[in-house]
């Protein structure tokens, strides 16, 4: 980096400067840019411990949003941890590869006194109910939840006591549901003259309340959720893996063929958030 002093700098870089002035491993983004030029000596910079934490990388259109991420994910993945993308747009795939060297990218190094180097990551492939050419990810119905499936549903909170009762009669009876189509099935059953006497022991649901249950379920599958739901089911550990040399593994989730099907892809952050959250301690900071 270049060796300003503090009388050598404009007053708000050196601000700057001195407020990304921290000690312990960090990720390095840039440098602050004044009138058109990049000071070195005022690198911008998050400490590692601190990227648990939410972030947005927002910016108009060719800004650089990607980018970004790029070298956010290649650093977190240098320390040591493992880093799952969402590719809606299919260009994060590149990281599996190394780039090349070229002269714009010389002089911006330079410029912000970032030591970058092409380098190809460990990075596995997944694709939403094997929608795409990465490794399937699936949930069953069963390991979903009535109140997670509840949500995505939209169901009032009377419904929604209506659904765990079903759930807790299929549990009950060793019924593992795994695709939408096993819980209509037994809906159906339900609702059947065949299956009011099992429905009197669990407490009874409305006919109504089961016609919107199952309305909703078909208009959900409707939608590609039917492709998410079903076997072999996928454990979140596998996003959470390093590899031989100590770097992170890179998890891509491929989502170009479902980006008109934004039910799934919420459908599934749901399901991962609270599969992560259900499954890992809380640490804090560290």
């Amino acid at each position: 980096m270049p060796a300003e002093t503090a009388a050598e700098l404009p007053a708000l870089i050196a601000e700057i400067r001195d407020g990304y002035a921290f000690d312990g491993p960090a990720l390095h983004f840039g440098a602050a840019v004044l009138d058109g030029e990049a000071f070195a000596a005022a690198p911008v910079r998050i400490p590692l411990s601190m990227m648990n934490r939410h972030g947005l990388v927002a910016g108009a259109t060719g800004t650089g949003k990607t980018k970004t991420l790029q070298l956010m994910a290649e650093q977190l993945i240098e320390q040591g941890v493992p880093v799952f993308l969402a590719d809606i747009k299919g260009d994060l795939s590149g990281m599996a590869s190394p780039g090349e060297m070229n002269s714009f990218i010389e002089k911006r190094k330079a410029e912000i006194g970032l030591d970058w180097t092409p380098t190809a990551y460990q990075a596995e492939f997944f694709a939403l109910g094997g929608q795409g050419k990465g490794i399937p990810v699936r949930a069953s119905v069963s390991q979903f939840g009535p109140i997670l499936l509840s949500k995505v549903l939209g169901l009032n909170q009377t419904q929604e006591s209506s659904l765990t009762l079903i759930f807790h009669y299929a549990d009950e009876k060793g019924l593992w549901l795994d695709t939408l189509d096993d819980l209509r099935s037994v809906v159906q059953f339900l609702m059947s003259d065949a299956g009011k006497p099992e429905l009197k022991e669990i407490g009874g649901i409305s006919s109504a309340t089961a016609g919107v249950i199952l309305r909703e379920l078909t208009a959900f599958g409707s939608q590609g959720a039917d492709a998410f739901f079903g076997l072999p089911e996928f454990d979140s550990a596998d996003f959470i893996r390093t590899a031989p040399d100590g770097k992170g593994v890179l998890s891509l989730l491929e989502l170009p063929a479902i980006q008109d099907q934004p039910e799934v892809f919420s459908t599934f952050l749901m399901w991962l958030l609270a599969d992560l959250f259900h499954d890992l301690p809380e640490e804090g900071d560290l």
